[in-house]
């Protein structure tokens, strides 16, 4: 699907959209009135739909889902885009000391999310420890030199906290490829920005608040730049009485038992945004927060509670719009 709307530029910007992982993705570009709409249309749909085929745990015959099926002790060739996320996966798992880790799937299922979900609520002893011994990043081997995975045994990657944010980049570009000067792509509310507007200014975007915020709206521009958010503000269930958030600890197995209302990061990637946001929910409000500061990381933490005012590390209150 796409539109059109006018200015006085001889660029005009297109609005592209459509649908993958399940959700929705969006392109705003400037571009000629007479681009080729439906051609690109379809070179999007098409780059989202081999990220799919390659990391969706959802689609029986991904190479994710094939990797999950494996043996113990056999290695798996990665095809591109599978590597450069596990890569930056493992990396980001290592530098946040385990509260990212692509290596939960089956502690995930266990609490009731994800493709291969066990019924939601509080899972028994024995069911939590057999996930949890069958989980966790330092399980895993990738030989960078040849692209190679290894499954240790019953391990199940679980990617969908980094490879939505990694799509925003693969679309971005791809534009880039095909001579787009300025495009903001967004899937499912991760954005990136790419140059700047016909008029010099650059992109502008508003973070999610949600309920706890105190009701004043935060803008920021991304200079090509992204941002990412994540946290329990979307998904949680009700168990023993209390809400238990879909953001599971992978240190303790369970769910993050403070988490901020939302996290979001600003980054030169979306990759690196959607897998920090994802720690830094994990982290809990105040360690969070304490974490990004001292990494330098452009984050902005939402309490829980109404009328709770967001707390923003330095480099992500030098990035809001006045």
């Amino acid at each position: 699907m796409t539109t059109t709307s006018s200015h006085a530029s001889p660029l005009v910007l297109h609005t592209l959209y459509g649908e993958t992982m399940g959700t929705r993705w969006r392109v705003d570009l400037h571009a000629p009135r007479s681009q080729e709409l439906e051609a690109l249309h379809g070179a999007v749909q098409a780059r989202l739909d081999a990220i799919v085929a390659q990391m969706s745990s959802w689609e029986p015959e991904s190479n994710l889902s094939r990797f999950n099926r494996a043996p113990a002790g056999s290695w798996h060739a990665l095809p591109d885009d599978f590597f450069t996320v596990m890569d930056c996966a493992l990396q980001v798992a290592r530098d946040s000391e385990g509260a990212f880790d692509p290596a939960i799937g089956a502690l995930v299922g266990a609490w009731g999310f994800g493709a291969h979900a066990h019924a939601r609520g509080v899972p028994d002893g024995a069911s939590l420890a057999g996930a949890r011994a069958a989980s966790g990043w330092r399980r895993l081997q990738l030989d960078r030199d040849s692209r190679r995975l290894r499954q240790p045994g019953g391990l199940a990657l679980d990617l969908s906290a980094i490879a939505k944010g990694y799509g925003v980049d693969a679309v971005l570009e791809l534009l880039r490829e095909r001579g787009i000067g300025a495009a903001l792509v967004d899937v499912g509310g991760e954005l990136r920005a790419h140059g700047r507007k016909p008029d010099g200014s650059p992109w502008r975007v508003l973070v999610e608040s949600g309920d706890a915020d105190d009701g004043a709206p935060c803008v920021v521009t991304l200079d090509d730049a992204a941002i990412a958010t994540s946290g329990p503000y979307w998904q949680h269930f009700e168990a023993a009485g209390r809400a238990l958030s879909h953001t599971i600890d992978p240190r303790s197995g369970a769910p993050v038992a403070d988490a901020p209302a939302a996290v979001s990061v600003l980054a030169r990637s979306t990759m690196l945004a959607d897998a920090w946001s994802t720690a830094l929910t994990v982290m809990g409000l105040q360690a969070g927060l304490a974490f990004a500061e001292t990494r330098g990381l452009a984050a902005r933490l939402l309490p829980t509670g109404a009328g709770a005012e967001a707390l923003a590390t330095t480099s992500f209150e030098n990035c809001v719009a006045p």
